[in-house]
């Protein structure tokens, strides 16, 4: 054993001795009201903290966030999934989902996720230009199956545009530690050179493996990646399995051509945010009946949305409609799925989506 894997054996040794002695001296006051405020911010049970250590800007849009994550954290993620992140901007907690981007086990035991500006996204901005060196946030564990099986298949495709790069990235800098990259191609789309995300990293592992081929594209200069130009980047790419994330419009071309090929099982995909109806519906008043808090909303926020504004510690998981962490019993009224205009109620419906619904006339959620 190294010294430095004695020491942190030791720091966490520590760590238990206190919370152990803190339980008793601390009653009827839970121990983490002490510890998370006096001794150490990120040891909590309760919730999974993190302390931003570094902000790398990588783009003039994108920053790297490099977290140190507190008590109970586990590095056993795989390579492509992603985390929620919540960070606490005057007096509210806005929570969202990134795609980690380091390797599942660090040296340095951070974390890292890599995040693009959006002009309609008050969070990304703020992490990307606003938040500073040791802040605390809250984690929410590593989810998603957009992964790598293990061992890989012989050949592969990487598909993707803009931070949609953010998964993949991840996967490439497991396989190139392990030593182990199998036939790759990949074809990245940005709209410049200089918004291309990691790009003297892939350059630098093309270089290294003859067997990883990079096809870059700027759609600035040749407008957007189409499913149709495959044959002539990737004449092979029928017999490859392919990893696509990018925006939607690429996503669902590229749904298309596999389906059209017969080759739909050949196609993982990874999409960012679910395609959500932005007129809404109706709108109404949601009562959260366990927290008493109530608020009008319109048809185009969703309930998870209302919830978290009002501060109120709303379950959730992909907030993309997939993995169904953030169902919430549905006491009366009627909700409206935004992905597809469905209108569920009380009556035959216990439990809603809070991510993807929103209200379609007043109703009352048991939470």
């Amino acid at each position: 054993m190294t010294v430095k894997e004695r020491l942190h054996r030791r720091d966490k040794g520590l760590e238990e001795r206190i919370r152990r002695v803190a339980s008793r001296i601390t009653t009827p006051l839970l121990p983490d009201d002490y510890l998370s405020t006096l001794v150490n911010p990120l040891w909590s049970a309760r919730t999974l903290r993190g302390r931003i250590e570094e902000v790398v800007r990588e783009t003039p849009d994108a920053a790297t966030l490099r977290i140190k994550p507190g008590w109970g954290w586990s590095f056993e993620s795989e390579p492509g999934q992603y985390v929620g992140i919540g960070v606490e901007v005057d007096g509210r907690m806005y929570w969202r989902s990134y795609s980690l981007t380091s390797p599942p086990r660090r040296e340095n035991e951070c974390l890292e996720i890599t995040i693009k500006a959006m002009p309609e996204g008050f969070l990304s901005e703020h992490l990307v230009r606003g938040v500073e060196r040791g802040t605390i946030v809250r984690l929410a564990r590593p989810q998603g199956d957009f992964v790598l099986p293990d061992p890989p298949p012989q050949q592969i495709l990487f598909l993707t545009a803009g931070s949609g790069i953010t998964p993949v990235i991840a996967m490439l800098r497991t396989l190139d530690r392990r030593g182990s990259l199998p036939d790759i191609t990949m074809i990245h789309s940005a709209h410049t050179e200089r918004d291309a995300l990691f790009r003297d990293e892939l350059l630098a592992l093309s270089e290294r493996h003859p067997n990883f081929r990079l096809l870059e594209r700027f759609s600035g200069q040749s407008g957007r990646l189409r499913m149709n130009d495959l044959d002539d980047l990737c004449p092979d790419w029928r017999e490859r399995q392919t990893w696509a994330c990018g925006p939607e419009a690429m996503l669902d071309d590229a749904e298309r051509r596999w389906k059209s090929a017969g080759l739909r099982q050949r196609l993982h995909v990874e999409r960012f945010a679910p395609a959500l109806d932005a007129a809404g519906g109706a709108g109404g008043h949601v009562t959260f009946a366990a927290s008493g808090k109530e608020v009008d909303i319109d048809g185009a926020t969703t309930l998870l949305e209302a919830g978290e504004q009002l501060g109120i510690e709303m379950p959730f998981g992909c907030r993309m409609g997939v993995c169904h962490t953030c169902v919430v019993p549905l006491v009366s009224g009627r909700v409206r799925d935004l992905r597809n205009g469905r209108e569920y109620n009380d009556g035959t419906d216990s439990v809603v989506q809070t991510c993807c619904t929103a209200p379609a006339g007043d109703c009352v959620l048991k939470i």
